[in-house]
């Protein structure tokens, strides 16, 4: 995040060009001896160019270092005393001199060099002039004026430039413990869920795991003696098998998918496509439509389980001889289209678990499910925001 000195910096080089053009168009105008007037131009375009080039970058920079910022501001204060020793109107450009010290160095340091600056302008007039009436009574009073004007408004600029840089650090702060506190919470979350975890697979798989193992020592001993009780005992480790793999489904939906874990959604998707080319020997089209945004891990597991399920479909039900997969960004979506040419359906009275489970993820998430079939083949299209 930008401070306001950095916000607002362009009212600064608007000044800085102002002040240049404006002291390099009055010397000129002014000059009366081309050799000083030529040489006062010269200064003044070195200190613009010194700005430019290497000023503008350090006065910018945190990190530059106390000798490179004093080497600048005495090489400002030297173009700055040479452009008003050789031309009078050169004075001008303390308007972008002075800021431009204090913007370089502390306070003290800069208010001593910038009263150095202001008065560099009267002494070179009672060098060049000597001690006249107009420089007694007009340009010293003026003088003392832009001494205290400068160094008051270098305290005003410093100020600025401190609240800005402290808000900066503030807001730094900030973000970081926000960044950390998100941090721990997503821990805390993961511990939460990894107990929770725990204690279903326990309480349902574990338990259910031991019933199997029992039922089957007994049918292991009734197989030959009690026939009867056997197959009791096999109907009931069947059913027992039954609930824990519907117990074990529920536990999956809530985690992340290995193969969102071992790569991205692409890769993830990519791999389902080969895997029914693999097994069906049907020909499956898979396309990537450019980059896809970012997207949270929950949109993208709605997106592979609707991939899975409708390449599931796919297998099972349309007996197609083409498929074609394609993923795409769409108005700030991302979008899974799944089409076969196969014997198509009637998604209005579709029974099957699997459609109503692939809706109910995508509206979980604030997507949408949309199913065209017919005796040409089938369209399945789900998109979630990105």
């Amino acid at each position: 995040m930008k401070d306001a000195w950095d916000r607002f910096n362009w009212l600064w080089e608007i000044l800085f060009a102002v002040a240049y053009l404006a002291t390099t168009t009055l010397v000129l105008l002014d000059g009366a001896d081309p050799v000083w007037t030529a040489v006062a131009a010269g200064a003044l375009t070195a200190l613009a160019l010194s700005y430019l080039l290497w000023g503008r970058r350090l006065v910018r920079d945190d990190d530059s270092s106390i000798r490179q910022r004093w080497v600048f501001a005495l090489l400002v204060l030297a173009l700055v005393g040479i452009a008003m020793w050789a031309e009078g109107t050169s004075g001008f450009i303390l308007f972008m001199a002075c800021p431009l010290l204090f913007s370089t160095l502390e306070f003290r340091p800069a208010a001593v060099l910038t009263t150095v600056a202001i008065l560099l302008n009267p002494a070179a007039a009672v060098v060049n002039d000597g001690f006249t009436g107009p420089t007694l009574h007009i340009m010293l009073p003026m003088t003392a004026i832009l001494v205290v004007f400068g160094v008051l408004c270098g305290k005003f600029i410093g100020h600025v430039i401190e609240e800005s840089r402290g808000r900066a650090d503030l807001i730094a702060k900030l973000e970081a413990s926000q960044a950390e506190v998100a941090r721990l919470s997503r821990e805390a979350g993961t511990a939460a869920e990894r107990e929770r975890l725990a204690r279903e697979i326990h309480d349902t798989l574990a338990q259910g795991f031991t019933s199997i193992v029992t039922l089957a020592q007994a049918i292991e001993s009734e197989l030959d003696t009690d026939p009867a009780a056997a197959r009791r005992h096999a109907e009931l480790a069947a059913r027992t098998a039954r609930e824990n793999l519907t117990e074990a489904r529920a536990m999956v939906a809530a985690l992340a998918p290995a193969d969102l874990a071992a790569g991205s959604l692409v890769d993830a998707v990519r791999r389902q496509a080969d895997r029914l080319a693999d097994e069906t020997g049907v020909p499956v089209e898979y396309e990537v439509d450019g980059p896809l945004p970012a997207l949270g891990t929950a949109s993208e597991v709605v997106l592979l389980r609707g991939a899975q399920e409708a390449l599931n479909n796919v297998r099972r039900h349309a007996a197609a001889s083409a498929v074609s997969v394609r993923l795409s960004a769409v108005d700030g979506a991302v979008r899974l289209s799944v089409r076969d040419n196969g014997a198509g359906f009637d998604p209005d009275h579709a029974t099957g678990f699997g459609l109503r489970g692939m809706r109910s993820r995508a509206e979980q998430v604030g997507g949408r499910l949309s199913v065209r079939s017919g005796p040409r083949g089938t369209e399945l299209t789900l998109e979630v925001p990105a």
